[in-house]
């Protein structure tokens, strides 16, 4: 009898989940307590300034705030993020994508996943699947697989350290560096 009640209660679960109308993407499971988000935003533009100097651009189609029920208040941008860096003069020095991300609102840090990519003022370009954005320390770091394209070469590792306008960077354990022909720029 106990399993029929059980199959009876996954039954209805199932039909409940399939009838509702909430985004998957908008339910946050924690353990066996699931939340809903407090806010959410379609089209999200945010920009952040210093002394009126514009510093970054953030933009998502998607924006899903968590505020209760969660150790720290987070967003999560489930379509993806594009970060826009800015110089003193207000100029676009770097930019930062990806096609989802979470943003931990106390300690400042986003986490970036799947095809993330960063191209400085140079046009140098980093690839990776996985990033972590060190907003109070302004640095950007990866313990995952990366690979920089430069003018001149093309370098892939594990593990990367730079600073948030990625002009300054480190790749933790490099396994390859290809020279680029200049005859094939």
């Amino acid at each position: 009898m106990r399993k029929l009640s059980n199959f009876i209660s996954f039954l209805f679960l199932c039909t409940l989940f399939l009838s509702c109308e909430t985004n998957r993407d908008e339910v946050l499971s924690i353990g066996k307590k699931t939340i809903t988000p407090s806010q959410t935003g379609k089209n999200v533009d945010m920009l952040y300034s210093d002394s009126t100097i514009l510093k970054i651009k953030l933009q998502a189609p998607q924006m899903l705030m968590y505020d209760k029920g969660v150790k720290e208040p987070l967003n999560i941008l489930p379509k993806g993020v594009m970060v826009i860096f800015y110089d003193r003069n207000e100029k676009e020095s770097t930019t930062l994508k990806g096609n989802y991300a979470i943003r931990y609102e106390k300690s400042q840090r986003m986490e970036i996943r799947y095809n993330v990519e960063v191209i400085n003022e140079k046009g140098e370009k980093l690839n990776t699947e996985r990033l972590v954005w060190d907003e109070q320390k302004k640095k950007i770091t990866s313990n995952a697989f990366v690979k920089i394209t430069t003018a001149k070469e093309v370098i892939t590792g594990n593990g990367l350290e730079a600073n948030q306008d990625f002009t300054k960077y480190e790749i933790k354990n490099i396994i390859a560096t290809i020279r680029l022909d200049d005859s094939s720029l």
